[in-house]
């Protein structure tokens, strides 16, 4: 439920604009598209949101804002799709989509390059992602990562992570053998001689519950304050926000109504997103979404609030270990003004 990265991000955040418009058939013009009809009679604002990943309960918000009709009656049909293999950033940056799902890191490097990406609300609140091995392999700490095979995405944010966690720990981060495994998902990854790998809890921890194959995870926030960063948003770009705020302002509400009754009704919302994607495994869809509505809202007053410390100090990190150069203005990379009080 992550996304790749290269050294050379400028470029593959660039090239993913051409691969996922060609896919999608976006025009440039598309912010300006009509859709269906509300009961009034009125014709609908289309409006596409690409995903970061395939769907799961990170997105259930979405669909149940979709299936209760609160996009409709903010006068919005909106389109959910699924990204590229290099994810939907740069398309969101550059306005062929109106809006995406994205992770803060992503937003923070965008800015760094130029792509004016703005998160506009957090889906859950804490970061729950960790390292994670089947139990047999006995990973407790990250020094334990000594002598090990990490399985990834070959970007450098992997790298620091792992080799920041194990300085913590007084561990030799030269011991870990780091391997790319593309898209392969951690239950493919540990049947071909990997270690361990970076996932969300509330989806392939959960999964493997599910399986009976228990698992150990390491998880960011029980070593850093700093790793405590949204993962995942919702984003849309500088203009859209300054030409059409109103637009942008519809979706949000409507989404927050969604994301805040999958909060308060886990089992019908699961029942939402099952619709929409039947081909998912209901067992692990009702019990990720038991788990993660309470994720939703959590410590905050309201779904979707961002911190500006959030921001920062995850930047700082970015910056300490070598992964992100040049100007970040945190204030400017996300905003609450579009969440309903």
């Amino acid at each position: 439920m992550k996304l790749a990265w290269t050294k050379k991000w400028g470029f593959a955040f660039a090239a993913s604009a051409l691969a996922l418009a060609a896919l999608t058939g976006c025009a440039a013009g598309g912010q300006q598209g009509q859709g269906g009809q509300a009961e009034g009679g009125d014709a609908l604002r289309k409006v596409t949101l690409v995903l970061d990943w395939t769907p799961n309960t990170n997105h259930t918000g979405l669909y149940v804002a979709d299936a209760e009709g609160y996009y409709e009656e903010e006068g919005l049909d909106v389109d959910i799709i699924q990204p590229g293999d290099a994810g939907g950033d740069a398309v969101v940056a550059s306005g062929e989509v109106e809006f995406g799902i994205s992770v803060q890191e992503n937003v923070t490097l965008a800015r760094t390059q130029g792509f004016p990406l703005v998160s506009i609300a957090a889906v859950i609140q804490h970061n729950t992602s960790g390292f994670a091995a089947p139990a047999s392999v006995g990973l407790k700490s990250p020094k334990d990562f000594e002598g090990k095979t990490y399985g990834g995405w070959g970007s450098p944010i992997e790298s620091a992570m792992i080799e920041s966690l194990m300085q913590e720990a007084g561990a030799d981060f030269s011991k870990v053998e780091m391997l790319s495994a593309g898209n392969s998902d951690f239950f493919t990854m540990k049947e071909n001689g990997i270690d361990f790998a970076w996932i969300f809890y509330g989806w392939t921890g959960i999964e493997s519950e599910l399986r009976g194959e228990p698992i150990d995870i390491v998880y960011l926030t029980d070593y850093s304050k700093k790793l405590d960063y949204y993962t995942p948003v919702v984003i849309t770009n500088e203009k859209l926000i300054a030409d059409d705020p109103e637009l942008v302002e519809k979706f949000v509400r409507a989404t927050s109504k969604g994301y805040t009754y999958a909060a308060e009704h886990p089992e019908e919302s699961a029942k939402a997103l099952l619709a929409a994607v039947p081909e998912l495994n209901e067992e692990l869809v009702v019990a990720s979404q038991k788990w993660l509505s309470e994720k939703y809202i959590d410590d905050a007053a309201r779904w979707g609030e961002q911190k500006l410390e959030v921001w920062e100090n995850y930047a700082a990190w970015m910056t300490e270990h070598g992964v992100m150069e040049g100007e970040f203005d945190a204030a400017k990379a996300f905003t609450n003004d579009f969440i309903p009080e």
